[in-house]
Parts: C-alpha cells; sequence; structure tokens
C-alpha cells in the first residue's frame, strides 16, 4: 500500500499530520511519501491507494492551488478510479470551484477577491477573515453497506462552503452544523474521495473511520496501533458529544 502526504510542511494545522504517523504504526510495511512543495508529487507517476492533505493557512491554500493545478486532471482520474482521498479543514476547499475572500483584514485590499481552485467537484467557499467559526460536530457516516458510524470532531474555520451535497455528504449530522450554519450536512464525498471541515485529528478521534478508509484503500481488516485505547477514548468523547449540556457553536 502507497500513502502520499502532501505538502506537510504547510499543512498540518491542529495537529492534523499526526493521524499520518497514527496510520504509519497501524501499517508498518506500507510506503508512506511525504511530499513537500518542491518536489513532484507521487502520485502524478503512480497509483497511490490513498492521498491525504491536512488544514494550512490562507496563504498554504493559494500556494497549493499553484502547485496542484498542472496535476487537475490526474488528480480526477484517480478520485474516478476509487482512490482513497482525505482532505480535512480547509483543504478540501482546494477540490471545488473557488474561494470568495468575503470579508478583508484590516483594510488589506482583498475583499472580493476570488481564489480560482482545481473545480473537480461543484462546491465553492466563502472567506470571512473576521469571524472565526468554532464548532463540535456528531453525525454519522453511512457505508455502502448500509450500515452507520458515528463520527466526532471538531471545527475551527474562517470560511463556510456552499453547494448541493444531500446526495454526496461525507456525514449527517447529529449535532453542530455541516458546511455552513443552515445543514448539518458536513464535508463532500465522491467514491472514495472525502472533504470535511473536522479535525483535530479525525483519524485518531474516529477509529473505526480510520479502519473502513484503509478497507476501502486495499488494507484489509487493519488491527490499529493502541486499538483498544483508541475505542475507548472515542467512547468516552462520543458520550459527551451526545450530551445536550455541551454547547456546540461558538463565533
Amino acid at each position: 500500500m502507497k500513502i502520499e502526504v502532501l505538502y506537510p510542511e504547510i499543512a498540518n494545522l491542529y495537529g492534523d499530520h499526526f493521524q499520518m504517523e497514527y496510520l504509519r504504526q497501524s501499517l508498518p510495511e506500507a510506503v508512506f511519501y511525504k511530499t513537500s512543495l518542491n518536489s513532484e508529487p507521487h502520485f502524478v507517476t503512480e497509483d497511490v491507494d490513498f492521498l491525504y492533505m491536512g488544514p494550512t493557512t490562507e496563504e498554504g491554500i493559494e500556494l497549493i492551488v499553484k502547485r496542484l493545478m498542472p496535476h487537475k486532471e490526474r488528480l480526477k482520474e484517480l478520485v474516478e478510479k476509487g482512490k482513497v482521498f482525505l482532505m480535512t479543514g480547509n483543504a478540501f476547499e482546494i477540490f471545488g470551484k473557488e474561494i470568495e475572500i468575503a470579508e478583508d483584514i484590516l483594510g488589506g485590499g482583498d475583499e472580493g477577491r476570488i481564489i480560482p481552485c482545481l473545480g473537480l467537484f461543484d462546491y465553492r467557499s466563502v472567506r470571512k477573515m473576521m469571524h472565526r467559526y468554532n464548532t463540535l460536530y456528531w453525525g454519522e457516516l453511512t457505508t455502502e453497506e448500509g450500515s452507520t458510524m458515528d463520527i466526532i470532531g471538531f471545527k475551527a474555520e474562517f470560511s463556510y462552503t456552499y453547494g448541493d451535497n444531500s446526495k454526496n455528504y461525507a456525514f449527517k449530522g447529529h449535532r453542530g452544523f455541516g458546511i455552513h450554519p443552515d445543514t448539518q450536512l458536513e464535508g463532500f464525498r465522491f467514491r472514495n474521495f472525502f472533504g470535511t471541515y473536522l479535525n483535530g485529528p479525525i483519524l485518531i478521534n474516529n477509529p473505526m473511520f480510520a479502519k473502513y478508509l484503509l478497507k476501502l484503500a486495499g488494507a484489509g481488516d487493519v488491527t490499529l496501533a493502541f486499538e483498544k485505547q483508541a475505542m475507548d477514548a472515542y467512547q468516552a468523547k462520543l458520550k459527551q458529544f451526545k450530551d445536550p449540556a455541551i454547547e456546540y457553536v461558538e463565533e
């Protein structure tokens, strides 16, 4: 199995990059690539099984778009082949049509500017840098067989994403908002591409989801590193997230 981590030197907020170290400990025989901004991605010439990118800064978004734009068709091909993609935090915005800067910071002159993105999927994001949205999220993932699993996570974002994800959402929410405050449908899924604002990091917080993605990638029924401890922590957090006394949204 080949797993590629894209641009870990800048796409590494909220500790999300450590979940790839967790997968490495769980898959000692797998090949892990860490691709820097100035290197050609391995996916260009190889059929990697799992592509991961974590949240980055607003400046990082534009750098990454420039690096990935020449490989847009190859990325589309890998999505169509069913390769697993996990794009967390604002990383998944890069695969939509555009990002609109709807709110400037201290008169910097960016208000109204549009950042063209890869356009693999039909959604767009709107960034408001004077408003930070923090929320917990509890939802569920439905598998191809129709079974469900609880998904928990955290959000810390300056942007919302808009577009009809009613047939392509990653998770259906029970508490906390989804890609914007008027929906509980979180993220975007197409085949084995998963994009979500959840961070914190999602695979460590949701070990069953980690096992599910690895199975989709062809690893079989993997026993995760420290699986019992991870499951115990997941159950304890899930109990907290279901507690009606827990406040969910802070702006």
